[in-house]
């Protein structure tokens, strides 16, 4: 399948005041960000001793900066989900060289969250919203016996998958809708318009990978949409049912929402003028399959 990536135009949405959003003597640095999520209450800090990978990220940059450091991200991440390319920044007085920030932030990260690099960058540039487009990849082990060495970093259906009918189901849900219907009821999201540039269903082996590619998404929408596509893919529903369930504009009409652990935060588009480093999209193991 192509994985070309399209690149629209930058958002005008964010255009920031330099003197509100970063303090004189400060500078900004942009780094990316790899996790496991498995042990981890998602990305964002939590109250009552829950943890995140934003805590331990910030306070393995607090000690780099011996300053308190605050981190936004591109895309705040779930219970269980993981990241091959998250993208975060940051502002600091602190002076350091861009290695510090690595190799001296992994020295104080676990061993399931790594800084993949460093980029300094401009004051309008915010990893939130500066991105122009989103990329997640969530992975399905379709095979009769359940997996052991990747335990909760892929989903797993025992179910024979039908990858053309989830295809088809799934060029339903391209282009700008309204996914109520795939919004979780917790979802603070303004508005539940979306745009899904792209949403792909690929077998590499016993391993059926979606990849989907939108402007933004909205709390729970990937593992709704996987459900649904696993529903079709095991033959309970017919493809058009997704045409169906997307007119509804109802949570319950949908199927069932998909683990959390089979999906990853892969990518991050951003304009070319912020210079911000590529990488290799992930899950790890399955690279060397899906090239993008």
């Amino acid at each position: 399948s192509d994985l070309t990536l399209f690149t629209p135009q930058m958002s005008t949405k964010f255009s920031p005041d330099p003197s509100e959003f970063l303090p004189a003597g400060h500078h900004r640095v942009a780094l990316g960000v790899s996790y496991n999520g498995r042990h981890y209450h998602g990305w964002q800090r939590q109250p009552h001793g829950h943890i995140s990978v934003q805590e331990k990220l910030e306070d393995a940059l607090t000690k780099v900066a011996d300053q308190p450091i605050k981190v936004m991200c591109a895309g705040r991440t779930d219970s269980g989900v993981h990241a091959s390319a998250q993208v975060v920044h940051f502002d600091t007085s602190a002076n350091r060289p861009l290695r510090a920030w690595t190799h001296g932030g992994n020295m104080n990260l676990p061993d399931d969250i790594a800084i993949q690099w460093a980029h300094p960058v401009s004051v309008d540039f915010h990893a939130r919203f500066s991105a122009t487009a989103r990329r997640y990849r969530y992975v399905i082990y379709n095979h009769p016996m359940r997996p052991a060495l990747m335990d909760k970093e892929v989903s797993w259906n025992y179910r024979p998958l039908d990858v053309e009918s989830m295809q088809q189901a799934a060029n339903h849900l391209v282009g700008k809708h309204d996914f109520s219907s795939f919004r979780a009821a917790a979802c603070q999201a303004n508005t539940p318009v979306r745009t899904i540039h792209h949403l792909q269903v690929i077998k590499a082996g016993d391993y059926i990978v979606l990849d989907v590619r939108a402007n933004a998404f909205l709390h729970h929408m990937i593992r709704n949409l996987a459900g649904l596509l696993m529903k079709v893919g095991a033959g309970d529903a017919p493809s058009g049912w997704a045409l169906e369930v997307l007119a509804t504009k109802d949570r319950r009409a949908s199927a069932a929402t998909a683990p959390p652990y089979g999906l990853y935060f892969v990518n991050a588009e951003y304009d070319d003028r912020f210079g911000l480093p590529e990488q290799l999209m992930g899950p790890h193991f399955l690279t060397p399959w899906m090239n993008a």
